[in-house]
């Protein structure tokens, strides 16, 4: 991928993008016009037209995705420069936000993911990131799907069944006028608490507009870290490219 010092240099500039959030503009000056933020731009979308950024085959190829248990749960951050996909979130007193939602296996790995508005409710992504398991002919060799109180709905067991997952471990909706629930444990769902509190971290997915390549750049970096635990651990005499 970095097969010169100006592959280098945008790199480099791209993830102080990502980390801070800050402008195009601002990062341009951060590493003093070494590169322009039009060419910092411009770099990052030829990668993602070629894949560059795509780590969950080599992954799944090296490490394997551990699919006995998947947890699906949705993430609200603000979106005050507006941008695709945003919409006004009603936990926020209506100021402009934005979500993703995000299915991750028993280790922490992102397997696919969505993006909405904040006013977009966690349940009507179930389908669309369901849809994008199936795609990836995962959804059938996953154990147990795991989702929060937020996806408790009637139809959720019948809707899940239909991609294929035979087991499904959701948290029952309260019901009107029966006050609060009982307090619920995490179980197997902290692996996504876990995954959105890692992404949440890079400032880019916090304040910016372009938000899918984002995403994609995080995940390839999780990822990575992950590969690079994985060979430590392991002492896997394989180098991994």
């Amino acid at each position: 991928m970095l097969s010169n010092n100006t592959d280098r240099v945008c790199f480099r500039g791209i993830l102080i993008r990502l980390v801070t959030g800050a402008a195009w503009t601002t990062v341009e000056v951060l590493m003093n016009h070494e590169v322009s933020d039009t060419t910092l731009r411009t770099r990052r979308d030829e990668w993602i037209a070629n894949g560059v950024f795509d780590a969950l085959a080599a992954y799944d190829h090296i490490v394997g995705f551990d699919l006995t248990n998947v947890a699906i749960d949705g993430s609200n951050h603000k979106a005050p420069c507006g941008g695709e996909q945003t919409g006004f979130n009603p936990t926020d007193r209506g100021k402009q936000g934005w979500k993703w939602l995000i299915a991750v296996d028993a280790a922490g790995i992102p397997l696919t993911w969505v993006t909405a508005g904040a006013n977009r409710n966690d349940y009507a992504l179930l389908k669309p990131i369901l849809g994008q398991l199936q795609d990836a002919d995962l959804a059938t060799v996953i154990g147990t799907l795991h989702l929060d109180r937020g996806f408790g709905y009637k139809s959720a067991p019948a809707v899940v069944a239909s991609y294929g997952i035979a087991n499904l471990d959701v948290i029952a909706r309260r019901q009107p006028n029966q006050g609060p629930g009982p307090l619920v444990g995490l179980g197997k769902r902290w692996i996504v608490e876990a995954a959105n509190s890692w992404l949440s971290n890079h400032g880019q997915l916090r304040r910016s507009t372009d938000r899918r390549a984002a995403i994609c750049l995080a995940v390839t970096i999780l990822i990575t870290a992950r590969l690079l635990d994985w060979a430590t651990t392991h002492h896997n005499p394989r180098p991994i490219r």
